[in-house]
């Protein structure tokens, strides 16, 4: 089987990061990256990519979505360095606000401290909410793209072309 540059994994229980995924997947081409939902896919996939983008939605109180708590302690066996990670988060930033993409900063901090390279923050202006793990140590960028498909779902498709846009770019494709 002939592999995409890029391999994609996502966690999904209402399908918004699967559909945010396949955004992603049709604005760089389904020849350039491969979709796995990490419900039916072992992690060790992860090892077959040198780029590699991550979906992670935030749930309730910044809670790691149920497919991702699954396979957590799994990420620490896999091998990052020499990779190069992008990360996207789905959150609700009105109705948790102290926890807004809390997830994709936990993901973060995670693969960095593990040897990834890690490219496509993103700015964080036009968002509402009082707190975030995802967050860079200067407050103005987030870790990865950030996407409110229950707020702000007429944003989505722009913010992800722009982001994608900045990727093609940073995985130099």
């Amino acid at each position: 089987m002939k592999r995409a540059p890029i391999g994609l994994f996502y966690g999904s229980s209402t399908c918004y990061t699967e559909m945010s995924a396949e955004k992603i997947q049709q604005y760089f081409g389904q020849e350039n990256i491969d979709l796995y939902n990490i419900a039916d896919t072992e992690l060790t996939e992860v090892d077959n990519y040198q780029y590699i983008i991550f979906g992670i939605p935030t749930w309730d109180y910044g809670e790691l979505q149920e497919d991702w708590e699954a396979v957590w302690d799994q990420i620490d066996n896999l091998t990052f360095t020499g990779k190069t990670i992008a990360l996207f988060g789905l959150g609700d930033q009105i109705g948790y606000p102290d926890w807004f993409l809390d997830a994709m900063g936990y993901l973060h901090n995670k693969v960095l401290l593990l040897g990834a390279t890690m490219i496509g923050y993103w700015p964080n202006e036009g968002y509402t909410f009082e707190e975030s793990q995802a967050l860079t140590s200067d407050k103005t960028q987030f870790l990865g793209l950030a996407l409110d498909d229950e707020n702000q779902f007429e944003q989505t498709d722009e913010r992800i072309a722009l982001w994608c846009e900045q990727l093609k770019a940073d995985f130099q494709l």
